[in-house]
């Protein structure tokens, strides 16, 4: 009877347990981060520090590397991330899928590679980023400006913020309005330093490098910047991708609005 009244108890406390990790999460983001050609070494050091961020302001990570995550039901996440891995990894079913998923009032959050897809491959797609990426110089020391001191992405960065990337070049074919939130100085670095046989060219004193925008009756916060793995162990880009986080999955935390 003794041992019974143990494990009742135990089993009490283990209910209890989980109810209270579950009402302390303020909500669930799925991350969807594929191995590519260029992109790999990033993984383990993103979904640590990703999850890390997830105990520290008290929100459920599911990170996972393959696209069927998208067979389910993505209204149980607050936001969705595609980290490095652009939406033409998904078949035609999983498009779908996180288009119904958008329309619905969900939320995304593309990062650096992500913003990358075919012209018209996706089209739905391209228009969710906002830009299509043409060319990219090769990875340089540059200066990034802040171009919405209001919107949580930029919260702890300063006024100009060295940071080393590939400062994508971008188009706008569909007339997308974004509103940016950063900014790179191109006078702070080479933006025609590339690859032999190919050609690049600035975009002058308007080329941003993040930015957010509403797409169907959701968030989307775009980030070009987080090329290679050790950047997911900078505390100012970490805190970068948070603010992003933190608006898209919630709607809030903007000032002077």
């Amino acid at each position: 009877m003794e041992d019974r009244m143990k494990r009742l108890v135990l089993a009490a406390l283990a209910l209890a347990g989980a109810a209270d990790a579950l009402a302390d999460s303020q909500f669930k983001l799925l991350v969807l981060a594929m191995p590519g050609k260029y992109h790999y070494e990033y993984i383990p050091i993103a979904r640590d520090s990703l999850e890390k961020l997830g105990k520290l302001h008290s929100f459920d990570v599911t990170y996972t590397h393959r696209p069927e995550a998208f067979d389910g039901d993505l209204r149980e996440y607050a936001a969705v991330m595609f980290l490095n891995t652009p939406g033409e990894e998904l078949n035609p079913a999983q498009r779908a899928k996180f288009e119904a998923y958008m329309k619905g009032g969900g939320n995304a959050i593309v990062v650096h590679r992500a913003a990358i897809t075919p012209p018209d491959a996706w089209l739905w797609y391209e228009k969710l980023v906002g830009r299509r990426v043409g060319v990219h110089p090769m990875l340089q020391t540059g200066v990034i400006t802040i171009a919405d001191k209001g919107f949580p992405a930029t919260f702890g960065l300063p006024e100009r913020w060295i940071w080393s990337d590939e400062f994508y070049v971008t188009t706008n074919p569909y007339n997308v309005t974004i509103q940016p939130v950063l900014n790179v100085d191109e006078s702070s670095y080479d933006p025609t330093k590339i690859w032999p046989g190919q050609v690049a060219r600035g975009m002058g004193r308007d080329h941003p490098v993040a930015w957010y925008h509403r797409v169907e009756q959701g968030r989307v916060f775009v980030t070009t910047l987080g090329h290679n793995g050790e950047m997911y162990r900078d505390p100012q880009y970490l805190g970068h991708l948070m603010g992003g986080i933190y608006w898209a999955a919630t709607g809030m935390g903007q000032s002077g609005r």
